[in-house]
This record gives C-alpha cells, sequence and structure tokens, in this order.
C-alpha cells in the first residue's frame, strides 16, 4: 500500500449481536465516518486491513460501524482495540479557515502579548469545541480551537497566531 494511511479514530468496544463497533474519533465530527464506504484497520498485530463499511449509525454520541466480514459479537470482538485508518485521498475538502490535525502538528505557537509559547503537540476532543495543547517555557497551555483565539494560521511558515486572554496563559514568576 503506497498512499499515506491517517490515524482517524479507534475501535474501542462492541455493541449488541451482529457486530457493530464503537468507534472513538480522533476529531470531534462524526460526519466523516457516515458517508465512507471503506476504511482500513490496523489490528492489534500490527497488521492493516482494507474493510467494507456495510452499516453507519449514530449511538450516543459514538460512531457504530458494522464492517463486511464480522457481522457477529465473536468476530467483532477480535478486532477491538485497532485503529481506524484512512486513505489520505478520501478526505473531504475543507473550508479555508479548517484544517486537518496533521497539518498543525508541530506549528509554533506565537501570542499577541506574549510572544512564542510553544509547539502545538496535541488536540483534545470535546463535546463543545476542540482543544490545542501547547507544549513550552511557560508549560503546558490548553487553547480552545475557536476563531475567538486563533488569529491566523500560516501553515507555510509553520505558524499559528493566537490571541488569549488572561488566565489561559501561566503567570510568570
Amino acid at each position: 500500500m503506497t498512499e499515506p494511511l491517517l490515524d482517524i479514530g479507534a475501535v474501542v468496544g462492541t455493541h449488541g449481536l451482529r457486530g457493530d463497533l464503537k468507534i472513538r474519533l480522533n476529531s470531534g465530527d462524526p460526519d466523516l465516518l457516515m458517508t465512507l464506504k471503506q476504511v482500513y484497520l490496523r489490528l492489534p498485530s500490527d497488521d492493516i486491513r482494507r474493510v467494507t463499511i456495510t452499516r453507519q449509525s449514530l449511538h450516543k454520541g459514538r460512531v457504530l460501524l458494522r464492517l463486511q466480514g464480522y457481522e457477529s459479537i465473536h468476530l467483532a470482538e477480535q478486532i477491538v482495540g485497532s485503529q481506524v485508518l484512512l486513505a489520505e485521498n478520501m478526505l473531504p475538502d475543507l473550508s479555508d479557515d479548517e484544517y486537518y490535525w496533521r497539518q498543525l502538528d508541530g506549528l509554533q505557537v506565537i501570542d499577541r502579548q506574549h510572544g512564542e509559547i510553544g509547539t502545538l503537540q496535541d488536540l483534545l476532543s470535546t463535546a463543545a469545541h476542540d482543544t490545542y495543547v501547547v507544549r513550552g517555557h511557560l508549560g503546558e497551555i490548553l487553547i480552545p480551537a475557536v476563531h475567538q483565539f486563533v488569529s491566523s494560521v500560516d501553515l507555510q511558515a509553520g505558524i499559528m497566531q493566537v490571541d488569549l486572554p488572561d488566565g489561559l496563559i501561566p503567570e510568570q514568576q
């Protein structure tokens, strides 16, 4: 397989007796999985397998997938713990002010008042919005991924400009 594969989530459990799999997405938007016909799984054995989706649904905020060849609880239990991967060329196009995590990971973050505050190193998904985790000389800073705080992103320069309110950056001693 030559196409880059992106980690979009994990199989965290089963649901029901017909082999439905509970998926925890790395991003908060379940729409991506609701339209796909195929994904890849990185099995706990580290093998990568292309699988066909036969059913998608939402249940209590989680995506449930049923995969061809895994239509029973006993078969589905064998792939719990797998990573859900997607070929990069299957990702939908985004609007100008939207980004995939792989584009943002590692950006230098510069605050309007405090200057460089660190490197964007992680993304937390919450019910309200995603949160960027920045680590640097000021420690760990959590920044809500909303327009109110993120002024601009320059992927070419590798910089995210932010304008953070008092309280988000720890007081310097």
